[in-house]
């Protein structure tokens, strides 16, 4: 699980230790701000791919704004932007009631938090950490009904090249 790339304004691409998460995926979500559809192609190419549209994605406009899906019996919310900080548990509650993972993006901060009865995920950005010691991204781990994420230090790697 990816976000905020921005690619290639940020990054020439996702560093090869993101590459290699995505490998190992069964599925992957981008929680927005793509920025171009070269990054999608090669996703897609090798995984699944479920995306949003974030605020930076002007040229997207196949990517829907709001994502619902069901995995493995997990109801499964993805939205770019949710909101403040303050509130947000309650706005995504209100706006998903069904979802027992809400996924986001926008502000390039990581967030893994469960309080059992919806986990709230925002995994960071891979290429622009903004504010944050390291770039991330995120695993979440569906299972019969089950749901646990964590966040994934990548550190300060960069792209080298060619993402294989």
């Amino acid at each position: 699980m990816l976000g905020d790339t921005h690619i290639p304004r940020r990054a020439r691409d996702l560093p090869p230790s993101a590459w290699t998460i995505i490998e190992s995926a069964q599925l992957v979500i981008h929680t927005g701000d793509v920025t171009e559809h070269h990054l999608l192609e090669q996703i897609a190419a090798w995984r699944p791919l479920h995306a949003v549209r974030g605020n930076n994605d002007q040229d997207l406009d196949e990517l829907p704004e709001i994502l619902e899906l069901q995995i493995d019996g997990v109801a499964i919310a993805v939205i770019h932007d949710s909101g403040a900080s303050s509130g947000r548990r309650q706005r995504l509650r209100r706006r998903f009631p069904q979802a027992r993972v809400a996924v986001f993006g926008h502000s390039h901060m990581p967030v893994c938090e469960d309080d059992g009865l919806m986990l709230l995920l925002n995994p960071g950005s891979p290429t622009d950490r903004r504010r944050m010691p390291s770039f991330t991204m995120a695993v979440l781990t569906v299972s019969e009904g089950t749901a646990i994420a964590e966040i994934i230090d990548l550190r300060l790697e960069r792209a080298s090249g060619a993402p294989w």
